[in-house]
Parts: structure tokens; C-alpha cells; sequence
């Protein structure tokens, strides 16, 4: 049974229509307003706050804490400095990947780590030998995010200090007050949009407060709350993958097929084997040697006047769903089916039907043609597709 998150007390009245998806056990707003793109709006031309506090969280800490982040992840651990985040997937012993997330130094020896599945146990059998400390944390700390163009302007609105110094995928605590209480947050500048943004990170008894100092802060500033539906199109256009959508995890991978190295999923240079023995790196180490994986993540913009015919040919006008269709449709060349895509979806702000896929490397070059299924009333039809850079929607104010 789905029960309602910190934030549920203040996102729940917001929900106009009550549309709630599971996300981890908890309730996740699909929409609040009337249709996602007023939210999507917010997201890429103002602000918004959309509340992920059903990613698994966990502190690790103890002497040992550095030596099992870098036992576990594939990046080098040992160069994530205080105050810095590191975004990384981490494999199982065959190189597979089993999740992605984040990890927070803190400063004070301890790490935050973040998830979309659950870690605690692959966690503690990774940590046999070491004198460290997993402590599962998901429930005691809520997280929301806070993102769009005028972020910055409404979180130092709302804790009156200036967050123009803290840098991409950079952390720092800080606070703000609610009457004569102070409450304490930490602020990473973080985020699944693709644009200007940041993650707050608080207890959970403190976050109904916090998200009514953000919204009134943010009301200047046009602030709305958004859901799952908005975020899955802005993720889109920035390229990033979603677990159990654009990768399988390895834990529940059923065959061969549904195992995906790092390299498979556009996160090889993630992969660093100027460090210790981490999970996987033999595995992987031998993928690099017989030339690399076997499948490659790419992006691909498809061409508007194929899918317009395809429906022409039915009698109708053309149509492209707002919303990102997750179910894999084949990719061909010629005849041949090499490979599938994994996201689809249209990007309002470049006007374009655009899709994540998986290719053969033949295939991965930009400029590379392939074909890409499309129903139309029952009947199948294929659309011409280019491979483009990811991300699709590249903005610098994301970094500045």
C-alpha cells in the first residue's frame, strides 16, 4: 500500500485531480495542474519544485566509508573532495550495471548516497571487512527539488544567502527560518531537468515547512509544483536514462539482453580504471579489450513529415502524444532490426519528436540514418530518424 511522502500534507491539495502513480512505495504526483506542460512551462521559464523523496537515501559513514564508496562505484572516489557529488552507476561483479545515483561527500567523513531501487544490502555484503556504518535513511529525510531559470532566485529568496558560488554538482549546508525556528537543509546543486537547479535535503519532520517557504518565496518568481509527466519530458530533452526504462537494472535483468554494461547506456566515461579494484572492473576491463560493448545509447531526432504521412495515409491528421512513451519500439536498417528505442517523445521547446535508443556502435555515429517503427490505427509503419548529440537541449545555465 502507497502512503504519502513528507510532503504529502502540502502536495496532496495541489493535486487537482488526484492523479497519483507508485513511486517506491509512496504516493508521486503524475500532475497537479490541468494538463503538464503549464508544468513543464515552470520548469524550463521559471521555477518548480517537484518532491523526490522516494529515492532510497543512506549515510555511510565510518573509517572505512571512502574505501567502500570506491569498492562499489566505478569512478574514483578518492577524488570526490568535501563539498562535491559525484553522479555514477555502479555493476555487479560481471560489469553489469545494477543502478545509478548520486553520492555527497559531506565534509565530515560521512557520505550521502542516493537511489532509485533499494542498496542497503548490496551495500553491507560490499562492505565485509571494512569498520564502516550503513544507515538507511530514506524515510527520515525528504528531498525536493528545486529547479528552473529562476531557481537561484527564489532559494535565495527563501534562506537570504547567496548561492551564486556554489558550483555544478556541488553541495553546502544551509538554513532557513520559519518564524523563530530554524531549519536546517543541505543544498546540492543537483537535478533530473537538465536546466538551473537544486536538490534540498531536510529532515522529514521540517518538510511541509520548507516546501511553504519555497512556494512563498517563489510566488514573485511564478513558482509551481510539478509532477512525474513534466519531468519525464524535460529529462528526455537533457538525455538522462531512467532505470527499468532506458536500462534494466541487473538485478532483475531475465536474460542476457536485459543486461546492460556502463557503455551500453551512454555512462563509459563514468568508468575509471586508474583506481582501486572496484565491483565489476574485471568484467569491464575485458569488454574494453575485445573493443567495447555491444550496444550504444544514442539520440535520435525523427523526421515530422514521415509520421505526418503515416497518418495522412489513414485519413488523419497528425498526432505525437505530450507525454513520453516508454514502451520500446524496433529500429531498423534496411530490413534489419539492430536495435530498439527505449524513450519517445516530443520536446516543445526545440519542436521536435525526439528518442533515446539502443544501436549497434555501426550505428552510433552522428549523422548515422536509421528507421524507427510507428503505428498508426493498428498499422505499422517505419519513421526516418537521424542519431544527434546528447543531450538534445544542452543549456548553460545548467553549469553556470
Amino acid at each position: 500500500m502507497s502512503v504519502g511522502t513528507a510532503f504529502h500534507a502540502a502536495t496532496a491539495p495541489l493535486n487537482r485531480k488526484q492523479q497519483w502513480r507508485e513511486w517506491s512505495g509512496y504516493f508521486a504526483s503524475s500532475v497537479y495542474a490541468d494538463a503538464h506542460d503549464i508544468e513543464y512551462n515552470a520548469i524550463r521559464e521559471a521555477a518548480a519544485l517537484i518532491d523526490v523523496s522516494p529515492l532510497f537515501k543512506y549515510t555511510v559513514g565510518g573509517p572505512d566509508a571512502l574505501r567502500l564508496v570506491d569498492r562499489v562505484i566505478t569512478r574514483d572516489a578518492t577524488k570526490l573532495k568535501p563539498g562535491q557529488v559525484y553522479y555514477t552507476p555502479w555493476c555487479d561483479e560481471h560489469g553489469k550495471v545494477i543502478d545509478d545515483g548520486t553520492i555527497h561527500n559531506l565534509g565530515d567523513g560521512t557520505y550521502r548516497w542516493t537511489a532509485a531501487d533499494p542498496q542497503l544490502r548490496w551495500l553491507r555484503q560490499n562492505s565485509a571487512g571494512l569498520d564502516v556504518s550503513i544507515d538507511d535513511v530514506s524515510e527520515g529525510v525528504a528531498a525536493v527539488a528545486l529547479q528552473g531559470p529562476l531557481s537561484r532566485d527564489v532559494l535565495e529568496a527563501a534562506t537570504g544567502e547567496s548561492f551564486a558560488d556554489l558550483r555544478y554538482f556541488r553541495r553546502r549546508a544551509s538554513s532557513l527560518k520559519v518564524g523563530r525556528k530554524k531549519i536546517v537543509l543541505d543544498v546540492s546543486r543537483t537535478g533530473y531537468t537538465g536546466d538551473l537547479g537544486y536538490e534540498l535535503w531536510v529532515a522529514a519532520d521540517h518538510a511541509v515547512e520548507l516546501w511553504a517557504a519555497l512556494t512563498a518565496a517563489g510566488a514573485p518568481y511564478g513558482i509551481r509544483p510539478a509532477g512525474m509527466l513534466a519531468l519525464d519530458v524535460v529529462r528526455l530533452e537533457a538525455g538522462l536514462i531512467l532505470l527499468e526504462v532506458d536500462y534494466t537494472s541487473a538485478r532483475h535483468a531475465m536474460n542476457p539482453e536485459q543486461n546492460y554494461a556502463p557503455g551500453e547506456i551512454g555512462l563509459g566515461r563514468l568508468v575509471s580504471f586508474d583506481k582501486a579494484d572496484f565491483v565489476g572492473r574485471l568484467a569491464l576491463e575485458r569488454e574494453a579489450r575485445d573493443g567495447g560493448p555491444a550496444r550504444r545509447l544514442v539520440g535520435l531526432q525523427l523526421e515530422w513529415a514521415d509520421i505526418e504521412g503515416l497518418f495522412s495515409a489513414q485519413g488523419l491528421p497528425p498526432a505525437i502524444s505530450p507525454i513520453v512513451d516508454r514502451s520500446p519500439r524496433p529500429v531498423y536498417v534496411g530490413g534489419r532490426m539492430v536495435g530498439r528505442t527505449t524513450s519517445v517523445g516530443w520536446s516543445p521547446i526545440l519542436k521536435q519528436a525526439i528518442a533515446l535508443a539502443s544501436v549497434p556502435p555501426s550505428h552510433e555515429s552522428l549523422g548515422s540514418r536509421v528507421d524507427v517503427e510507428w503505428t498508426v490505427e493498428g498499422r505499422r509503419g517505419r519513421v526516418a530518424s537521424t542519431v544527434v548529440e546528447l543531450p538534445f537541449l544542452d543549456l548553460e545555465r545548467r553549469r553556470a
